[in-house]
């Protein structure tokens, strides 16, 4: 697999992580770390890694009068984000360097991106750096992939579908980094202080096994391992059929699990 293939999107991927994914794994955080922003006050919000503006909606929802900005390193989140949520301002911007201002915002939000950098000390580092004196950053990631039920469901599948070599993205990325003393360890080194993580379960719906498997295989980085195993479509459906034979027909839900933690500014 190529070096960035687990950052890597397609023009066609958002549409599918947006309908059949943002509903299941990140409206429910999203609605939950809303709030926590809201909490904070702020007057300016700065979202990284805001993908399709799952959580990007709810700041704006939650905060009417406070300036949000929405960034994603991917421009075709960044145009799908800016058409579904118009209210925030939208920017392409990397989270490793970025461009605003040294202590301009008072709230930095990134919900299910820290896994994807490639140097996380760096990028919490660059929150704070950006971050008004005591301005808080609230950050979170994936739990183990055995605290998610549906992507735990969704390895067996892969496994089964590709017994000799499964894809180990779901396990290597999203479910990468769920090792809460390391994660404040790294807020610490960033420069953070008052470092607190705390676990929030809640529960994952989709409206079926098959629809969810075509979701992750089509609307995230999985999708470049799949390609690289045969046909693409292929490959989701086998994945969609196994996953279907484990969890069901119709509806399907499970406990999933995340970490969220906040950190200040000196």
């Amino acid at each position: 697999m190529a070096p960035d293939a687990d950052t890597t999107w397609a023009a066609d991927m958002p549409a599918a992580y947006d309908a059949l994914l943002g509903p299941v794994l990140f409206a429910p955080y999203a609605e939950d770390m809303a709030a926590r922003v809201a909490a904070c006050h702020p007057s300016s919000v700065l979202e990284l890694a805001a993908g399709t503006g799952r959580l990007t909606s709810e700041l704006v929802a939650a905060l009417p009068a406070a300036q949000v900005t929405a960034t994603d390193l991917n421009q075709a989140m960044v145009d799908h984000g800016r058409g579904r949520v118009p209210q925030a301002r939208w920017s392409q911007a990397d989270a490793m360097d970025l461009s605003f201002e040294d202590g301009s915002v008072d709230v930095v939000v990134c919900q299910f991106g820290v896994m994807f950098f490639p140097d996380r000390v760096a990028a919490l580092g660059e929150a704070a750096r950006v971050l008004a004196p005591g301005g808080s950053l609230l950050v979170s990631t994936w739990d183990t992939v055995e605290t998610n039920h549906l992507a735990a469901q969704l390895v067996v599948a892969l496994e089964r579908v590709f017994p000799e070599d499964p894809p180990a993205f779901v396990v290597r990325v999203p479910h990468g980094y769920a090792d809460v003393a390391r994660f404040r360890a790294d807020a610490r080194a960033a420069g953070l202080v008052d470092v607190e993580v705390e676990t929030v379960a809640l529960t994952s719906r989709a409206p079926s096994a098959r629809s969810f498997a075509r979701g992750v295989c089509t609307g995230s980085p999985l999708r470049a391992g799949l390609a690289e195993r045969g046909d693409l479509a292929e490959a989701t459906e086998r994945v969609a059929d196994e996953l279907t034979a484990l969890l069901g027909e119709g509806p399907v839900s499970g406990p999933m699990s995340a970490h969220v933690l906040r950190g200040a500014r000196p």
